[in-house]
């Protein structure tokens, strides 16, 4: 299991007394060094009960785009696995710029579950799944499944939120998810709090169907 989480910058904030999220790349990098130390030690301390160690991953999307710097990514990721440690994913907040920023932490999801051939991403968020309009406004119905390669025509689901801390929505998870899905990792959207009901094959959220990749011919 990976574990891929945003925070760093959100957590850094009240350190340096800021109440909002900081909109110059200078101070997002600040907060972010601040808070990247910080989060992984919320992550370990929650972890100690059940006898879990946490390893630090942290990643721009140049090192995805450079294949030595994705080739060593990946191996590190396989290597803390077979040591039975939990890597915890985050965007390197420090030292990324706006030009070279993977843009919201389900894209990074989606390519880091690609980059170790990934079985499943779930991509949580406060919605229990995703539908066919705004889940507040009238008529909106929850899409249970989506089929490989479904262009989902007629759906509305809106542009990315920002909010004080972070940014996301619908539409993201659908962008990442189709990322994840076409490269062969099934993907189900969902709720935090409802980690356990998917955990054991409930059907909850949206599921979104993998691609399967055509059989390599047999040369005999």
């Amino acid at each position: 299991m990976v574990l891929v989480s945003s925070g760093a910058i959100a957590i850094g904030m009240p350190y340096l007394q800021l109440q909002e999220r900081p909109t110059d790349l200078a101070t997002q990098q600040a907060a972010a060094s601040v808070g990247q130390n910080l989060l992984i030690f919320r992550y370990q301390d929650s972890l100690d009960r059940y006898d879990i160690v946490a390893g630090q991953v942290l990643l721009t999307a140049s090192d995805l785009d450079n294949a030595t710097h994705r080739g060593n990514a990946q191996r590190a990721m396989e290597r803390l696995m077979a040591l039975r440690i939990l890597p915890i994913v985050n965007e390197n907040d420090t030292v990324a710029t706006h030009e070279i920023r993977f843009g919201d932490n389900d894209r990074l999801a989606a390519l880091v579950a690609t980059l170790i051939g990934a079985d499943l991403l779930v991509l949580l968020s406060d919605v229990d799944a995703l539908y066919t309009c705004p889940p507040d406004q009238p008529g909106a119905e929850r899409i249970s499944l989506v089929a490989s390669g479904d262009p989902l025509v007629g759906m509305e689901f809106g542009a990315t939120t920002v909010n004080g801390v972070g940014t996301g929505g619908a539409s993201t998870k659908v962008t990442a998810a189709r990322i994840a899905a076409q490269a062969g990792t099934a993907v189900l959207v969902t709720a935090t709090g409802l980690v356990a009901e998917a955990l054991r094959g409930e059907p909850v959220g949206t599921w979104f169907e993998p691609r399967i990749a055509p059989a390599t011919p047999r040369i005999s």
